[in-house]
């Protein structure tokens, strides 16, 4: 354990990722657990990632803007797919949404079997290098959480099908990059997950305050005893989600106020 470490520096940066991730996570997990579609994040991230992984074996810059392009078409593209799957099958979406994750991740590994840093940036993809984020690299996703939270805020539920697919698909294409698969997953399900029998009017609010503090805590605790960040995150969302649900009303004891 080593608290002299900490270093602000980097810190910082990371902590304003898992911010911006978030801001718009949270939100729209809650949207997912409603519509009961769970997976959709994990299916929209890997293809994401599919994206990343095609893009970085012909473009040697990672954060570039041609890889956040092929990320987002790839994205956009998995969404539109979703989309006319529902349209066509909606009683097997879920198994669907599983299996387009399932071709998306073997397709990474399939790609990567022959890079000698394939593992290495497979890894990078799923757990994500949160600690490594540089502060030039925050300003594209800021600008696209503003819009992506306007856009919540003035249409709503008249994004319709189509439109929250799209809105998904280009949230997650930024926070792969950012943070990795894992924690895009957990900052969408986990946060909803522990508020679902508090009143509505607190759920949003309880929900960021289980995010804020598993990322902070998550970062702090990863610095000190030198563990991957990404994974102690995760945990650490979970443990507070698990906490306030436990210190929550019992289900059914709540109206929807």
């Amino acid at each position: 354990m080593n608290f002299s470490i900490l270093d602000l520096t980097i810190i910082l940066p990371a902590f304003l990722a898992g911010v911006l991730v978030l801001a718009t996570h949270v939100p729209l997990g809650a949207e997912v657990l409603k519509r009961g579609i769970v997976f959709i994040d994990l299916a929209i991230a890997q293809i994401a990632a599919l994206g990343v992984i095609v893009a970085d074996m012909t473009v040697p810059d990672t954060h570039g803007a041609l890889v956040q392009i092929a990320a987002g078409v790839a994205a956009v593209l998995g969404a539109l797919l979703l989309t006319w799957t529902e349209k066509r099958w909606p009683e097997v979406q879920e198994a669907q949404i599983g299996v387009l994750f399932i071709l998306a991740a073997s397709g990474g590994l399939l790609l990567l079997a022959h890079n000698p840093h394939g593992g290495e940036h497979l890894r990078d993809l799923l757990a994500g290098q949160i600690l490594w984020v540089r502060p030039e690299q925050l300003w594209l996703p800021a600008l696209g959480t503003v819009a992506i939270l306007a856009l919540l805020y003035f249409y709503g539920q008249r994004l319709g099908r189509l439109g929250f697919y799209l809105l998904f698909a280009l949230a997650v294409t930024a926070s792969v990059q950012l943070v990795g698969v894992y924690l895009v997953f957990a900052s969408l399900i986990v946060p909803s997950l522990g508020v679902r029998q508090y009143r509505a009017s607190r759920r949003l609010p309880l929900a960021y305050t289980i995010g804020i503090a598993g990322y902070a805590s998550g970062l702090l605790l990863s610095v000190v005893f030198d563990l991957p960040s990404g994974a102690l995150i995760v945990w650490c969302l979970a443990a507070l989600a698990i906490t306030v649900y436990a210190a929550g009303p019992r289900a059914g004891s709540v109206t929807e106020k």
